[in-house]
C-alpha cells in the first residue's frame, strides 16, 4: 500500500544534494513515483526473482562473449519477464508488483550480464596462457570485481545521474524506464507524478502480457531450434562456400543460431556492419592475398608451421590472421580509451568532489536521493583490498603495488565506463578496450620492476579481470541507478539490489564457464613414436578423461602444462606413469580440434577477447609475439579512424570467424528494415532521433531478439550437459551416436551436395519472423499495435 512521507514533503530536484543550478533539466525534473510517497520496494519475493533471472541471462551472456566477444543489456527483458510473471499471479489472488519492485527486480537481474562479460574476456587467458583455470580464483575475480564496480559507482551517482540529467542520455536506462512506466501497476498510476501521462489500465496491462509473450516465444523458439540444428543434427549449423582458383583460399559462412541473429538486431545496422567488414577483410582480402603469395612456397612461414599451399582458410586464419586481428583490437581499444579523455578528466573531478563531500550536507535528502553509507563504500573496498593481497588463488599475496594497481585502475575505469554507458548504452561500451589499456600499463609496470616470469602473467591477469568486471558492473549500476532515478526509485535499496544479484552470479558463474570448457574438450592421442617427454618437476594432478571419451578410456593420468613451446601457444598433455604423453588436451575454448578420435564434431569457443589478452600478457613479458602481423593489425585500426570508422567493432570482426559475425550482420539488416518502417509510421509525430530509437528499443522485435539470444544460448549449455552426461549414463553417448550417424547418412539438410543451401531455410524463417514481429504484424493483438 502506498503511504505519503510526512517527515519528507514533496521536494523539487533544484534541493537534492548534488544538482547542478545551472541545468534546468535536472533542476525541473520530476520522477514517476514522487519523493514523498511510499511504495513497496525492496521485497524478497523480487529480489529473488532478480537474481535467478540474472543468473538465467548471465550464462546466455557468457555462452555469447566466449562465442562472439560480445554481450548485450538484459535489463529490458528481465523488466518485461518481471511485469508479465507478477501479473499472472495476481490473477490468482496474489499482489500485482509495483513500478519500483518492477525496477528491483530488473536491477538485480542485470548484475549477471555484466558479470559474464568480465569473466568471458579475462579468465579463459588464464587457460590459454598454459595454467588451470581454478573455481576459486574465478570465484574471488568475479566476487571482487562485481563489488568493486557497485561500490565505486555510488559516489559517483550523483555526478553523473542527477546533476548530468539530460545531458548524459543512458539510452538502455531510458528505455527501460518506459517500460516499467508504459506497464505500471494501478497502485503505481494511482500515485504516480500527474505531469507523466498514463494509458488506460486496461490497455496497459495487454501490452504487459503481449510483451511478456512475445520474449517466452522467443525463447522457445530458440530453444527449440537450437535443440534441433545442435542436439540432433536436423540441419547443418554453418553452412559453408570454400572459393577455388581464380580466388583460392575465400570463404564466405554463417553459424545460423539464433543468438547470433537477435545480437545483429539488438545492437543494429551500424555496428553489425561494420564488425563483418572486419570478417569480409579477413577471409575475402588478407586469407585469399596469403594464399596467393604463399601458394609456391614449400617450407612453412613462420608462425605457421606448415607450408601455405598446404592450409585451408582456417589453418590461414590460425596460423597469421589471429594475431593481425589482436593487434587491431588492442590498438582500437587504446584509440577508444584516448578519445574519451576529456570524458576521463570530467568524471574523475566530478567523482572526486562528490567523494570528499563536496556536494553539501545529506542529512534531509529525499528518498530518492539516500545511497549506501560512504562508511559501507570504504570498509567495502577496504575490506576487498585485504582479500586481494591475502588469498592465494591471485597471485597477489602480499602484493601492495598489484593491490593499489587494481584500486587506481578500478576507479579510473569504472567512472569512464559509467559515463560512457550514459553516452552509448552499456551494449556498446568498449570495456575490453579498458581492459586492454589495464593489461598494457601493468605489463609495464611488471616490466619495469622486473616481473617477467609465467608466475607473473596470472598475476596481470588477475589485476585486468577483476578491473575489467569492475568497470562493466560500474556501467550497468549507473544504467540501473538512471532506469530508477526516472521512476522514482531509492538508489539504496537499487545498490543492495544489484550488490545481491551481482553476488549470486559471481558464485554461479565460475562453474558455467569450466562446465562449457570441459564439455567440448577433445583428448586428441598423441603418437607413440613421440619424443615428447615432461619434465618431473612439471608433473601437476591426476586426472580422467571426461565425456564421450572417458567411456573408453577409464585409466589414470598425470597432467603437464607445457606452458612455452618453442615461444607457440601453451599445451596441455595427460601422461602415463612413466611420464610420456597419452594424449594432447584441446579445450573447449580456443580450441583447434573440432572432431573427436570417434568421428563426431563438437563446438568451440573462439573466446576472441581473453586470446587477446593472452597475447598482451605473453608479448610484453616474455617478449615472444610475432609482432609484423601485430603491427599489421594495427596499422588497420589506424586507417579506420583515420577514415571515421570505429575501429574496435572492425578489429573484433577481423578477429572472429566470418561465420560468427555474418549472422550479427543478418540481425543488423533485419532491424535497418524495421526502423525504417517505424520511421515511415511515426513520422506524424514528428520524433528526435533519440525518440525514434528509444521507439526501435522498446519494439517487439528486440523483445523477439532478446528471447532468441536467451532460448539459443541456454540450449547452448544444455547441449554442453548432453556431452558430459555419459560420465553418468553410458547409453546416452550410443543413441546420441546412433542419431548422428542416421542423420549424416538419410538427412540432405545436413549431408550432402545441397545441404549448405538447405540448412539456410529454416533459419530464413526465422529472420522472417523476427522481421514481422519488429513490425508489429504477428504475436500481438490488433487493438494494441503502436500506431493503431
Amino acid at each position: 500500500m502506498a503511504t505519503v512521507d510526512t517527515a519528507n514533503p514533496p521536494q523539487e530536484y533544484p534541493d537534492i544534494v548534488g544538482a547542478r543550478p545551472t541545468n534546468p533539466l535536472a533542476a525541473n525534473f520530476k520522477p514517476f513515483i514522487p519523493p514523498s510517497v511510499q511504495l513497496p520496494e525492496l521485497t524478497w519475493p523480487h529480489l529473488i526473482t532478480g537474481t535467478f533471472l540474472g543468473m538465467i541471462f548471465g550464462a546466455s551472456s557468457l555462452y555469447l562473449v566466449l562465442k562472439v566477444g560480445l554481450t548485450v543489456s538484459a535489463s529490458i527483458p528481465v523488466a518485461v519477464i518481471s511485469i508479465t510473471i507478477f501479473r499472472i499471479f495476481s490473477k490468482f489472488g496474489f499482489r500485482d508488483a509495483n513500478v519500483l519492485q518492477n525496477n528491483i527486480v530488473q536491477t538485480a537481474g542485470s548484475a549477471g550480464e555484466s558479470i559474464a562479460f568480465g569473466l568471458g574476456v579475462t579468465m579463459p587467458a588464464i587457460m590459454i596462457l598454459g595454467f588451470d583455470i581454478e573455481i576459486a580464483r574465478v570465484m574471488l575475480v568475479a566476487i571482487l570485481g562485481g563489488l568493486l564496480g557497485i561500490l565505486m559507482m555510488i559516489p559517483l551517482r550523483r555526478a553523473l545521474i542527477v546533476a548530468e540529467h539530460g545531458v548524459l542520455k543512458y539510452p538502455e536506462g531510458t528505455a527501460c524506464a518506459e517500460v516499467l512506466k508504459a506497464a505500471a501497476s494501478k497502485e503505481s498510476l494511482e500515485v504516480a507524478d500527474k505531469t507523466h501521462t498514463t494509458a488506460n489500465a486496461e490497455i496497459v496491462n495487454e501490452e504487459a502480457a503481449s510483451g511478456g509473450k512475445i520474449i517466452f516465444s522467443g525463447f522457445g523458439i530458440g530453444f527449440l531450434y537450437q535443440a534441433a540444428m545442435g542436439a540432433f543434427r536436423m540441419w547443418k549449423d554453418t553452412p559453408q562456400k570454400i572459393f577455388a582458383a581464380p580466388f583460392k583460399g575465400g570463404s564466405i559462412s554463417a553459424t545460423i543460431e539464433p543468438a547470433l541473429l537477435g545480437v545483429g538486431y539488438i545492437i543494429g545496422p551500424r555496428i553489425a556492419s561494420i564488425m563483418c567488414g572486419g570478417g569480409v577483410l579477413s577471409y575475402l582480402v588478407l586469407i585469399p592475398a596469403i594464399k596467393f603469395f604463399g601458394e609456391h612456397t614449400t617450407a612453412p612461414v613462420a608462425p605457421g608451421t606448415i607450408p601455405i599451399s598446404e592450409m585451408s582458410p582456417d589453418d590461414i586464419r590460425g596460423a597469421y590472421i589471429l594475431y593481425i586481428g589482436a593487434g587491431a583490437v588492442a590498438a582500437g581499444g587504446i584509440i577508444s580509451l584516448f578519445r574519451s579523455i576529456p570524458t576521463i578528466w570530467h568524471g574523475l573531478r566530478g567523482g572526486l568532489a562528490d567523494l570528499l563531500g563536496q556536494h553539501g550536507p545529506r542529512e534531509h535528502a529525499p528518498r530518492t536521493d539516500r545511497d549506501l553509507s560512504m562508511r559501507v563504500v570504504i570498509i567495502g573496498c577496504l575490506a576487498i583490498i585485504a582479500v586481494i593481497m591475502v588469498v592465494p588463488q591471485l597471485n597477489l599475496r602480499g602484493n601492495l603495488l598489484g593491490a593499489f594497481l587494481i584500486v587506481v585502475f578500478g576507479f579510473l575505469f569504472v567512472t569512464v565506463s559509467s559515463r560512457l554507458t550514459g553516452e552509448i548504452g552499456s551494449s556498446s561500451n568498449p570495456i575490453s578496450g579498458m581492459t586492454v589499456a589495464t593489461l598494457l600499463l601493468t605489463c609495464l609496470v611488471f616490466l619495469i620492476v622486473g616481473w617477467t616470469g609465467p608466475h607473473y602473467f596470472v598475476t596481470a591477469l588477475s589485476i585486468g579481470g577483476i578491473v575489467c568486471i569492475a568497470a562493466s558492473n560500474g556501467g550497468t549500476t549507473s544504467q540501473d541507478l538512471k532506469t530508477g532515478f526516472l521512476v522514482g526509485s531509492t538508489p539504496r535499496f537499487q545498490q543492495i539490489a544489484i550488490l545481491f544479484g551481482a553476488l549470486a552470479s559471481a558464485l554461479t558463474l565460475g562453474f558455467v564457464l569450466l562446465f562449457l570448457n570441459n564439455a567440448f574438450t577433445v583428448y586428441v592421442p598423441v603418437s607413440a613414436t613421440s619424443e615428447l617427454r615432461a619434465p618431473a618437476n612439471e608433473l601437476g594432478r591426476v586426472e580422467k578423461l571426461r565425456g564421450v571419451q572417458g567411456l573408453s578410456d577409464q585409466n589414470t593420468y598425470r597432467a603437464w602444462q607445457r606452458t612455452d613451446p618453442g615461444g607457440g601457444a601453451a599445451q596441455r598433455y595427460l601422461l602415463n606413469p612413466e611420464g610420456v604423453p597419452v594424449y594432447l588436451v584441446d579445450p573447449g575454448i580456443n580450441g583447434t580440434h573440432k572432431i573427436r578420435p570417434d568421428g563426431s564434431s563438437v563446438t568451440k569457443f573462439d573466446a576472441p577477447k581473453a586470446t587477446l589478452m593472452s597475447y598482451i600478457i605473453k608479448g610484453i613479458l616474455s617478449r615472444k609475439l610475432p609482432w609484423a602481423l601485430v603491427l599489421l593489425g594495427v596499422m588497420i585500426a589506424i586507417v579506420l579512424e583515420m577514415s571515421g570508422i570505429p575501429s574496435l567493432a572492425f578489429a573484433v570482426g577481423v578477429y572472429l570467424p566470418l561465420a560468427s559475425s555474418s549472422p550479427i550482420f543478418i540481425g543488423g539488416m533485419i532491424r535497418l528494415l524495421v526502423d525504417r518502417y517505424l520511421r515511415v509510421k511515426f513520422r506524424h509525430k514528428n520524433l528526435s532521433e533519440i525518440e525514434l530509437t528509444a521507439e526501435g528499443d522498446k519494439s517487439p522485435g528486440v523483445l523477439l531478439a532478446s528471447g532468441y539470444i536467451a532460448g539459443g544460448a541456454i540450449t547452448g549449455i544444455v547441449i554442453a550437459a548432453k556431452e558430459l552426461l555419459p560420465e553418468w549414463v553410458p547409453a546416452v553417448a550410443k543413441i546420441d551416436r546412433r542419431i548422428q550417424d542416421w542423420q549424416m547418412a538419410h538427412n540432405p539438410f545436413l549431408n550432402g551436395g545441397y545441404s549448405d543451401l538447405l540448412a539456410l531455410i529454416p533459419f530464413i524463417v526465422l529472420c522472417a519472423l523476427l522481421y514481422l514481429v519488429g513490425r508489429d504484424v504477428v504475436l500481438r493483438p490488433r487493438s494494441i499495435r503502436r500506431g493503431a
